[in-house]
């Protein structure tokens, strides 16, 4: 078992099967072990509120939430939003996605790839020449590179090495040499610095992060006036826009390069850890009034086809609490749809030492969501397949340049590594509109167009006495959505579906695993005993939640406790 582990978010154990001759996963199960109930929380309350409680379901992916319910609320009660709301929603949003993918690679992810104690021995003039042969970027050089070295020297000497103690270092599956390992660590220190700068647009635009406070049903509450000191002003739009070109050129000289370069020692995680073969994307980005109109296009792909993108309809969705500890009030031989759904806990076990693999019991605190009766995988690999399937032109440019320059087919997006890929390449699309909205935006209060909030409905005597709302939102792990049920101007129900329950969800009625279940079966484990191979495919799905490995060999024989960092 490694429990806990860190560079994760929540509670989640990941139960599987070794064949220890083979040495390969031969079955896996997802077991999340912590009870949210936010649902439940928001019940009789004031829908223009649930946003503030929806957004406390995650600290990491903060505004998310948020941004979800009020769509929700806003869906039920036939609310549009001024064109500057959507642009400050927009720019928040890909703010999000671009802190969240920058921080996932570099503090998250690329510890399973990279041995940062291997960099101890890299000669820096070699580190300098490979980081030269891959971006300009700067700081580069010798002197900068033995200056990382000899910092990272001191601190492996103290003996305090805080998140990087009790890690598999030494593993046989890592494969940079030592020189990449020590470029790795330097854009790692500055991947801190970047993302402390850049998450300063949050606190411009919403008051603090995480949790930001300028949302509101029907747009914004942060005003704009290019005049005015209180407000979002001319000066606060550079402060913006300064933020985002450096943020752009980090992105596109230091994280897409670096990733390409540690991808080049793994070509053989392009044909592991595929997963379902059936993705989901909502669409996320409206670039108008018109809410269909989105950057990132919605769509579902099934059985690795990109020949045909599907529509999304959000009523063929529905969750199975088969082997979760739920239940339904009319019994839980059936999936429900979310505006449907309830949230009632029933806890049957398993306890601890977890014995219960291979039965047919309840084994987590997720249902499984199914679209049309398929399990689907979300986040980003999703949305990139689906735009690239749908012809998007950045999107495609940016992939099959990757593909060419790693020399692997379009087939290994379908993998692990095609997981982090794609999240690199989204990262690169975004930081370039975020550009292009600020200037948007920008251009809206020089004509004086300043409006952030409708004024529709915002009195609940103008509601109708019962309705009923979605709010579909693409988060940085996936497709999220918010089901709202408002009667009496009160919450009379409130369901959430959100991406690490598509993802790491558990079996459903027919036995069908889900997406992170299947993504592990097959994968090869160099040593049971370190299970680093099971962490990189679980982490490139980037969980909402802490995550620990129980290891059993195929005669259901525990074979190793460990704990890591």
């Amino acid at each position: 078992m490694v429990d806990p582990i860190t560079r994760i978010e929540g509670h989640l154990r990941i139960e599987v099967e070794v064949d220890t001759d083979k040495r390969v996963i031969t079955d896996a199960f997802s077991c999340a072990t912590m009870f949210r109930g936010i649902e439940i929380i928001l019940k009789g309350r004031d829908p223009r509120d649930a946003w503030l409680f929806a957004q406390r379901i995650c600290g990491v992916c903060t505004v998310v939430h948020a941004l979800a319910s009020i769509r929700a609320v806003e869906d039920a009660l036939d609310i549009r939003i001024p064109p500057n709301a959507r642009l400050i929603r927009n720019i928040i949003s890909a703010v999000q996605f671009m802190h969240d993918h920058v921080i996932h690679f570099y503090h998250l992810h690329a510890l399973d790839w990279v041995d940062i104690t291997s960099a101890l021995k890299a000669d820096p003039a070699a580190t300098a020449a490979l980081a030269e042969s891959i971006s300009d970027w700067q700081p580069s050089g010798k002197v900068y590179f033995r200056g990382v070295q000899d910092r990272f020297k001191k601190f492996v000497e103290s003996g305090q090495l805080g998140p990087f103690s009790n890690a598999y270092w030494g593993h046989p599956a890592y494969k940079l040499p030592p020189e990449a390992n020590l470029l790795a660590v330097a854009h790692y220190l500055e991947a801190l610095e970047w993302q402390k700068d850049f998450i300063r647009i949050h606190a411009v635009l919403g008051g603090k992060n995480p949790h930001l406070q300028s949302l509101i049903v029907g747009g914004v509450s942060v005003p704009v006036d290019p005049k005015a000191e209180d407000a979002l002003n001319a000066g606060s739009i550079a402060l913006i826009r300064d933020l985002a070109v450096k943020a752009k050129t980090f992105v596109e000289k230091v994280y897409l390069p670096d990733l390409l370069a540690i991808a080049s020692f793994y070509k053989e995680w392009a044909l592991i850890g595929k997963g379902v073969g059936n993705y989901l994307s909502y669409g996320e980005f409206p670039m108008s009034d018109d809410s269909s109109n989105v950057y990132i296009p919605p769509g579902i792909i099934l059985d690795g086809n990109l020949g045909k993108v599907h529509p999304v309809y959000q009523d063929k969705i529905a969750e199975y609490v088969t082997r979760s500890w739920f239940e339904y009030s009319g019994g839980n031989e059936e999936a429900r749809h979310p505006s449907k759904g309830e949230t009632i806990p029933k806890y049957t076990g398993p306890k601890p030492p977890y014995k219960e693999i291979g039965t047919d019991g309840e084994y987590s605190w997720m249902k499984a969501p199914r679209y049309e009766g398929r399990p689907m995988e979300v986040g980003p690999l999703a949305r990139m397949l689906v735009a690239y399937a749908s012809g998007h032109g950045r999107v495609k440019g940016l992939i099959d340049g990757a593909l060419e320059k790693l020399d692997v087919p379009a087939e290994a997006l379908f993998s692990t590594l095609g997981r982090t890929l794609a999240r690199g390449v989204e990262t690169v699309v975004l930081a370039e509109q975020i550009i292009d909205w600020t200037d948007q935006l920008a251009a809206n209060m020089s004509r004086g167009e300043l409006q952030i909030h409708s004024g529709e409905r915002w009195d609940p005597s103008e509601w109708p006495a019962e309705a009923m709302g979605y709010g579909l939102y693409e988060a940085p792990r996936g497709g999220l959505g918010h089901w709202i049920h408002i009667k009496d101007k009160k919450i009379h129900n409130y369901q959430c579906v959100v991406p690490s329950t598509w993802n790491l969800g558990p079996r459903d009625d027919r036995g069908q695993v889900g997406p992170v279940e299947k993504a592990l079966i097959g994968t090869p484990v160099a040593d049971p005993a370190q299970p680093l191979e099971i962490l990189r495919t679980v982490h490139s799905f980037d969980p909402c939640m802490a995550c620990g490995v129980h290891i059993y060999d195929t005669s259901g024989r525990e074979m190793n406790f460990v704990k890591v960092g």
